[in-house]
This record gives structure tokens, sequence and C-alpha cells, in this order.
């Protein structure tokens, strides 16, 4: 039977005495520990919790934080504007008899686009022309006269209102000479009306009346064809109105440059500069609209196009850049794993900055030179062990080798 601990009646404690089956779990515990001790080194002495901890290690790839010279940029989407749109119209009445071009041809100012028939504006001319020369000699004629008259009036030879009739009949075809004159101008003006030249260098459009048809001097509603000026374009985008006073700055001070990449063109961006700020802010969007004007000589902006622009405004020096896969958006804002030298990360809060075409500018959190990790984050938290992919295939081809 197990033996208890007993009090004497003078209060004094006996020895501590042990029971028997206490002694005999305590050995047993004894030995288990010392199992486990001996079991938990391999040959090579290393515990099998660091082997754990090494097999569970995360595979990851990382990059890292460079510190390098950035372009301060806008980036948006725009549209392609062509520099100017002149729709052709009739200045005169007519049937229209020929059509010198083909549509979607690209013209140069002064080429001929349409003709009227003239014959009717010709014979006014004729007209005008004939009435002139007739006029002309009644004037000379009326002249005469007047000479005549004047030489005897002071004689009494001729009566003073018979000699202002005659000068007044000189003036009056004098004055409808002049009317002639005019009269002639505005046929020619009408013959010339019925030759349609493009007033600019272009690309025309759909032929929205064809050759035949009755035409209407100035038809607003009507127009004979639409011609786009695309050398050079202007490309219309916007920017919030809280970087107006910025765009406005830089540009006060040097001229800006603005690139357009068109989505799905491998080929490099067109180049061109900022030339326009709208002169009011758009309150329903909170934004203002901005154009760039782009040469244009290859024609590969094409009005109506949508393309990618990128305003430069100025450049940044010391900056500090690291791969955009690895900026991370959680609870607190955003963060970095940041690999540290014992192959494990530490979970890092950062400030970011304007992103660029793969890589984020880091405000505050890394430093130049710090790894980052820029896949496999869903498995990782501060202090998680990794392993980077890629080194570990290079050192078992070192080992092979061997």
């Amino acid at each position: 039977m197990p033996r208890f601990f007993t009090r004497n009646l003078l209060g004094s404690s006996p020895p501590y005495v042990t029971s028997p089956i206490r002694t005999r779990d305590l050995l047993a515990v004894l030995a288990l520990l010392m199992l486990f001790s001996a079991c938990s080194k391999d040959a090579t002495g290393t515990s099998k919790t660091e082997d754990t901890r090494k097999k569970t290690a995360v595979p990851v790839t990382v990059g890292t934080a460079v510190e390098k010279t950035i372009p301060v940029q806008f980036k948006g989407i725009g549209n392609v504007h062509p520099y100017s749109t002149v729709s052709v119209k009739a200045q005169a009445e007519g049937q229209l008899t020929g059509v010198h071009f083909k549509e979607g041809q690209e013209v140069k100012a002064g080429d001929l686009l349409f003709t009227i028939a003239a014959r009717l504006y010709e014979a006014q001319l004729k007209e005008a022309e004939a009435n002139l020369a007739k006029n002309k000699a009644l004037l000379q004629n009326a002249k005469k006269r007047v000479e005549r008259y004047a030489s005897v009036v002071s004689k009494g030879y001729v009566a003073e209102e018979q000699y202002d009739q005659v000068v007044s009949t000189a003036a009056s075809l004098e004055a409808g000479i002049k009317a002639d004159e005019a009269t002639i101008e505005n046929a020619r003006l009408k013959v010339g009306y019925c030759t349609i030249r493009s007033p600019v260098t272009g690309v025309v459009g759909s032929l929205l009346v064809h050759k035949g048809n009755l035409i209407k001097s100035n038809d607003n509603d009507r127009p004979l064809v639409i011609i786009n000026q695309i050398r050079p374009v202007y490309v219309a985008f916007s920017v919030p109105e809280r970087n107006l006073a910025e765009i406005r700055r830089h540009m006060s001070s040097r001229t800006l440059e603005a690139l357009a990449s068109i989505p799905g063109d491998p080929g490099e961006p067109s180049r061109g500069e900022l030339a326009f700020i709208e002169n009011t802010v758009d309150t329903n969007t909170g934004s203002i609209q901005l154009k760039a004007a782009f040469p244009n000589e290859d024609k590969r902006l094409w009005p109506g196009q949508f393309v990618s622009v990128i305003l430069t405004l100025d450049t940044q020096a010391g900056a500090v850049v690291v791969p955009s896969q690895a900026i991370q958006t959680g609870q607190h804002g955003q963060y970095a794993f940041v690999l540290k030298s014992d192959q494990t990360v530490e979970y890092r809060p950062i400030t970011v900055g304007r992103p660029l075409e793969s890589e984020t500018v880091v405000l505050e959190g890394i430093r130049p030179g710090e790894k980052v990790v820029t896949d496999g984050q869903l498995r990782l938290a501060s202090g998680s062990a990794v392993k980077i992919a890629g080194e570990e295939s290079a050192q078992s081809r070192v080992e092979d080798t061997r």
C-alpha cells in the first residue's frame, strides 16, 4: 500500500518519503526524454526540427531594390483628333459633273476635287462683259459731247440745261461701267466656284454627293466630302485637376514631351509635345483636358483612335525602385517581404510613389540593395523560411558535375 506523509502531534514533519508508484513513473519519464533526445539528432548532428524547417521552406522568387534616376510622368488614355477638319461645300448651284479623287485618298492643298456645270455662269459672264463694252462705247461718245458742249455753252450757243444733261449722262455711264465691272467679277467668281479644290492637305473621307446630282450653294446639311488633316495630329487626354499646377509650372519653363503608343503595335511610340491646356476644368469628372501635337509623318496615328499617352514632366534622381510584383496590399496598407541573411523574410510596411512600366518607386521602407520577394507571397508570414527558386537547381547542377 502507498504510504502518505503524516504530521506528529508536536507539529514537526517527518522526512519526505515517496511512494514506490511515483518513483517508477519518474524513471519512465526520464527514460522517454533520453530516448527522444537521442533520436532527435541524425548522423551529422542536425536536429530534426531544423531539418523539418528546411523541408518546409517556401519557394519564392526575389528581386533587388535599386537606386536610379527615373522620369516623372503622367499616364492616361488619349484619343487622336485631326489637326483640322474641313467640310467641303459648294459655293455655286448646279449639277455635279466631275469627282476627281478616290475615297480615302490623301490630297494636297490646291488639288482638284469637284467640277460643277459652269455653262450658266459662263453665259452670265459673257453677258456682263458685253454690257461693259457697250457702256464703255456710250461713255466715250458722251465724253465727246461734253467736250463739245463745254466749248460753246459759255457763248450761249447751247443751253446750260442741255449741257448739264450731257454731263449727267456721261457720269451715269461711268457708274454703269463700274457696276458692269462688279457684275463681271461676280460672274467670274461663280465660274471659279464651279471648280472646287482642296483647301488643306489631308485625307478625304466618304463621298457624300455623287456625280450627276444637283447641288445647292452653301448647303450646311449636305457637304460634298470631309477632309481631315492628319499631318500633324492632336492627341487629347485628361489628367486630374490636382496635377494642373505642376503641369503648368513645368510647361512654362520648357517643352514637355509626350509619347503615344498604339495598343497591339510593337513599334516605337510616336513622339510629340504638349501643345494645349483646356481653359476649364470639367466639374463632373474633376479632370482637365490636354492636347499634344504629333508630326505623324508616318501616319501611324489615325483620327478617332485610342492610344496610351505618357507625358514626361521632369526626372527624379536617387529614387529607390522595386519590381511592381513585390508590392502587396493588406489591411494596414502596402507592404513587401524583404529577404534576410538567414533565408527568412521580414514583413515590411512601405510607402510607394509613382508606378513605372514594370517597377514602382518606394518612398519609405526599403533601402537600395535589399532583396524583396516578387512571387510566392501568399504562403509567407514574417519570419517564414524561404528558398529562392533557381538557386537550388543551380546547386544541384554543380553537385552533379562533381
